[in-house]
């Protein structure tokens, strides 16, 4: 391990095995309650005896440092009071699904046809009237082929999303974890449209539906109906595909209030996706959207401030949204954010050589002129949040660490990294009440020692 905290089990589990040439996200490592057959069957199709072995030996580890994580101090017995302790724990943090079955009607439906879900922790105390709506994140699909394989997932039918998740990070219900949300409402909507809840098309040759923007509309329209209408506030968040969702959504959710005394903000985790060269002096993330827009019917629900000027694949890209968005939003975001090392900077089209390859896996193994370009990206990261950042009401939070998605996370969340000595918890609890101005912008790596990189 290079320099900085040391990388969650999870974290390495996953970055281990997509080097085996499969894939598991860390969602799926942290919050299934899926059995390991079934989970490796739904995402990543057959493999190999001797892969499968390497995964199933490679989970199991996993589960064994987490293990030893909580039995790390004292002996004997204690160990496995300790144990218990955390696995009840664990289990009090699971949240029943809830699936929209009266909006099947009215279209909003996962690829398959299948209903839309939503997870629900009730609020209690004086986080009643407080309301956290999280879109779930979990990538894009950019045709036929890969949206039909997303349908046999989580991602593209609701017959394979978990029947309860764990809700950690900014929706834990844990004082000590969550100080400032944990007793409010906290909803996530389950993802399964694969275009950031934005799309409005059916493929009639495939059967596909691309219902992203009515999961939302219906979803939320839900929401109000028990309860969220009452809402003295109300935060939007969503981590990756999700952050997305939540930039290309905040006006439209503060509409849902509109005419209420209701304080309503937005939080985007690893959602501020640039427009960015590959190393090839391409752009491949741009083809990509490209794609997807055009094929889910993004173009319609996309901001008309944007595409009053600008094309619909640009206003897809959060860099040309921020700046007109009038509901106050937090961006959190790591400066070197390793989705978009590995798949926007330098994917293996790009790289045909695979001279990336070491560096994108591996920080240490990059060498000067790549270090170089990875700052570059930085320096275009900064840029983008200029205009943003002059408002006083938006909030940043951009770290100069290799991750992506810190919300959710416990270690992250409400631990390192942290800038100026404030964590990224209490970072998003002084803007959202109103506590102090936050517009924190990391140096340049190497400086940042509290980082929990995931490369």
């Amino acid at each position: 391990m290079s320099q900085g905290a040391s990388l969650p089990c999870y974290a390495l589990v996953k970055y281990t095995v997509r080097r085996s040439g499969i894939f598991i996200s860390i969602g799926d490592l942290a919050s299934t309650q899926q059995p390991i057959d079934t989970m490796v069957k739904t995402r990543i199709g057959a493999v190999g005896p001797w892969a499968l072995l390497a995964l199933v030996l490679l989970l199991a580890g996993s589960c064994a440092c987490v293990q030893a994580a909580g039995e790390q101090k004292n002996g004997g017995g204690r160990r496995r009071r300790t144990h218990r302790r955390s696995a009840a724990a664990v289990a009090g943090m699971m949240v029943p699904i809830t699936f929209l079955n009266a909006s099947v009607e009215k279209g909003a439906v996962c690829m398959d046809g299948t209903p839309a879900a939503y997870h629900l922790d009730p609020g209690s105390g004086a986080g009643n009237k407080s309301w956290i709506v999280n879109l779930e994140g979990g990538g894009w699909c950019n045709n036929a082929r890969t949206c039909k394989f997303r349908t046999r997932s989580r991602h593209g039918s609701s017959n394979f999303m978990e029947r309860q998740i764990a809700f950690t990070g900014i929706m834990s219900a844990s004082p000590a974890d969550n100080p400032d949300f944990h007793n409010w409402n906290r909803v996530k909507i389950r993802y399964c449209d694969s275009a950031s809840f934005a799309g409005d098309a059916f493929d009639e040759a495939t059967g596909l539906y691309f219902r992203g923007q009515r999961i939302w509309e219906e979803a939320i329209q839900h929401l109000l109906s028990i309860g969220m209408a009452s809402a003295d506030r109300a935060l939007l968040t969503g981590c990756s595909a999700g952050g997305l969702a939540a930039i290309l959504h905040c006006d439209q959710f503060g509409a849902f209030f509109a005419g209420r005394s209701t304080t309503v903000k937005c939080l985007a985790d690893a959602g501020l996706f640039l427009d960015a060269v590959d190393v090839s002096g391409g752009r491949s993330l741009r083809s990509y959207y490209s794609d997807i827009v055009a094929m889910q019917g993004v173009a319609q629900h996309l901001p008309p401030t944007c595409t009053d000027h600008l094309d619909a694949t640009s206003c897809f890209f959060p860099q040309n949204i921020i700046d007109s968005i009038k509901t106050p939003i937090f961006l959190l975001n790591a400066a070197y954010d390793v989705w978009q090392i590995e798949e926007s900077l330098a994917p293996n089209k790009a790289d045909p050589s695979r001279a990336w390859r070491a560096c994108k896996f591996n920080r240490s193994a990059c060498n000067a002129s790549q270090i170089d370009f990875l700052q570059d990206f930085r320096e275009q990261m900064v840029a983008s949040v200029r205009v943003f950042s002059g408002s006083k009401s938006n909030g940043l939070f951009i770290n100069s660490c290799f991750s992506h998605c810190q919300s959710e996370l416990p270690a992250t969340w409400n631990g390192t990294p942290a800038i100026q000595n404030k964590r990224i918890a209490k970072s998003v609890g002084d803007w959202y009440f109103g506590r102090a101005e936050v517009k924190a912008i990391d140096c340049p790596y190497p400086c940042d020692n509290t980082c929990r990189h995931i490369i």
